[in-house]
């Protein structure tokens, strides 16, 4: 399952949170996102999507680094996904 949260939590099938960093208009967040909703369908792995212009001190972590990538509260990926990478990481 996929889930497009703000705020709520569940969860899911194999106990995995993806949070991704994104936000509009960023080509390599959309490049990104399609594998990430992928694998996270994939593994069953709960996905939460965050905007980082809703809150400024997402924008100061994380504003020259988009799209990022955390699982399970670990920092993964930052600009660009590898498939195979995390599919292995939500193994």
């Amino acid at each position: 399952m996929i889930g497009r949260l703000f705020g709520r939590g569940r969860v899911d099938a194999s106990g995995h949170v993806i949070d991704f960093y994104e936000k509009p208009g960023c080509h390599l967040c959309e490049d990104a996102l399609a594998v990430v909703e992928a694998e996270a369908s994939r593994a069953g792995a709960e996905l939460r999507r965050h905007n980082i212009l809703e809150d400024k001190d997402l924008q100061r972590k994380y504003g020259e680094l988009i799209p990022v990538v955390v699982i399970d509260g670990e920092q993964h990926s930052t600009w660009f996904v590898q498939e195979a990478r995390l599919r292995q990481a939500l193994r």
